[in-house]
């Protein structure tokens, strides 16, 4: 089940059956998988994309990147992965879809901030 123990306590108490948990519990983890695929698809073969993240020698406003791919994974509530871009890589701690055109991701050490992507600047 994807709820810890404390969620699920207080889902109890708030009425829920564990049936409704389970049911609920699911329900994030097919919202997970298909935010994932999503995501992937987003990205689709690659090419290249901009981006709000801050770079110690990049230029102010939207950073362009050269996208190879986005492998991600999902466990329950979890989205994990990588995303390779054409001379690195970065691991990838959780996403959402906010538009037709824009992702965030929550990528991981060396960035460790949450950053949005979209295929035009103009869409940041």
């Amino acid at each position: 089940m994807h709820f810890d123990q404390r969620t699920q306590q207080a889902l109890r108490e708030a009425g829920l059956e564990t049936d409704a948990i389970r049911a609920a519990s699911d329900r994030v983890a097919e919202l997970v998988r298909e935010d994932a695929a999503a995501i992937e698809s987003f990205f689709g073969d690659g090419g290249t994309f901009y981006s709000d993240m801050e770079t110690a020698h990049g230029p102010d406003g939207p950073t362009e990147h050269d996208v190879v791919r986005a492998d991600l994974y999902t466990h329950g509530g979890d989205l994990r992965g990588y995303l390779s871009f054409d001379s690195w890589g970065v691991s990838v701690e959780d996403g959402r879809v906010l538009s037709a055109d824009v992702v965030e991701l929550t990528l991981g050490p060396t960035v460790h901030d949450r950053v949005r992507f979209a295929r035009t600047a103009e869409e940041l």
